[in-house]
């Protein structure tokens, strides 16, 4: 256990990781499956195989909705990537993001209590990986599909939603957005700024800059504005995709065109989810007591440091420095709620319930080096799902 608060804890009271350390973790895996009945009788046997196994089989057969309480698989989530766009890695392939997607099964089990399995599909193909799913449906219980690159992601979870009757979720985009808006909150407060009223610039198109200006839209706040690698997602540009283009026409509400420079300035929050870096000098241009998430790993946009001559509140997706944006705040306790109400479908509501009890967990220990509480903290799960089972049920 850590020690003190464990809410406050850090990465900075470790020793340094080393290579053969971390290799030696992932030797053979980082996964196993363990049985929940002993096996160590004839009679244990004949009850969890055969001939016992053959009256469940049976039941199942002649009521198919007895699946969910006598298998695994309705609180099972398997976790979906092809390996095109794993984090800080890009387009390595299924092979190589195997050990990334098995962290994030482990993630589940540890932090959600969800049993998770990893499936790392040899395709990128919209299709295949469809087809394939819905083959698979009857064997597990949610989709979370990880590291699927831009803009085939967009497409592939609408796609699987309308396909599937289970929650599915790309973490990438809705749990990265969970935890800023969840981070957000509590920066206005300490700033005393209403959620409402902020200026917000969100660097980045892609599956997170995407899913974080949905959130904050659908949080009530009106004024977004997203950049892209050409400049402001405007509707007066013609070299738009599809989906940057029914962004342009829900934000931007000032209508602000050019980029970096002229979206930040007098904004209260800069938000970056890209791989750019932002001048210090565009910086300087943004309102007094500024908000800057600087989110990118393992280079945030601007150096936290940086970052501080010129706001109040910084937050990075690392977690050598405070306020770090961490997915797994998020996804395992969404998932745990999704499954516990018996949800088909995440919303947006369950989603803004989510980054709200993550926030309130914060509580009267809010500072600007703490807006939301660690990955590590007990509470987080919990209240995540329970928020989520409420917002699905009301």
């Amino acid at each position: 256990m850590m020690d003190g608060n464990p809410t406050h804890a850090s990465a900075s009271n470790t020793e340094p990781i080393t290579t053969d350390e971390i290799f030696s973790a992932h030797e053979g895996g980082k996964l196993s499956v363990e049985t929940r009945l002993p096996l160590d009788s004839k009679r244990a046997l004949s009850i969890a195989y055969t001939p016992g196994v053959a009256q469940v089989s049976r039941a199942i057969a002649a009521e198919p909705e007895l699946a969910a309480s006598h298998t695994w698989a309705s609180r099972l989530v398997v976790v979906v990537s092809d390996g095109t766009a794993v984090l800080g890695l890009g387009d390595i392939g299924p092979a190589a993001s195997l050990p990334v997607m098995e962290g994030k099964s482990a993630l589940f089990r540890t932090f959600g209590g969800l049993n998770s399995i990893p499936l790392v599909l040899d395709t990128t193909n919209v299709d295949e990986i469809i087809e394939t799913l819905v083959r698979l449906r009857p064997s597990y219980g949610a989709v979370n599909l990880e590291d699927i690159s831009a803009p085939r992601c967009f497409e592939l979870e609408q796609r699987l939603i309308e396909a599937l009757d289970c929650p599915v979720m790309h973490d990438d985009q809705h749990g990265t957005a969970i935890v800023v808006l969840a981070a957000l909150r509590n920066a206005a407060r300490v700033t005393g700024r209403e959620l409402a009223g902020l200026r917000v610039v969100i660097s980045g198109a892609g599956a997170a800059g995407v899913a974080c200006a949905n959130i904050l839209l659908e949080a009530g706040i009106p004024d977004v504005v997203v950049l892209d690698s050409k400049g402001v997602v405007g509707s007066a540009r013609t070299d738009l995709t599809s989906v940057k283009a029914d962004l342009a026409a829900r934000t931007n509400p000032r209508g602000v065109a050019g980029g970096a420079a002229e979206a930040l300035q007098d904004a209260d929050v800069f938000i970056g989810v890209s791989s750019g870096t932002v001048a210090e000098d565009i910086l300087a241009g943004m309102a007094p007591e500024a908000v800057i998430f600087a989110l990118s790993n393992p280079d945030p946009e601007v150096h936290p440091e940086t970052a501080r001559r010129y706001a109040a509140v910084v937050a990075t997706g690392r977690s050598d420095f405070p306020n770090q944006i961490n997915n797994v705040l998020a996804f395992p306790g969404v998932f745990r709620g999704a499954l516990d109400s018996g949800a088909r479908r995440i919303t947006a509501a369950m989603k803004v319930a989510a980054a709200t009890a993550i926030a309130d967990l914060v509580g009267e220990d809010l500072t600007a080096e703490y807006i939301v509480p660690s990955p590590l903290d007990p509470r987080v799960a919990p209240a995540v799902a329970a928020a989520v089972a409420a917002a699905a049920t009301a």
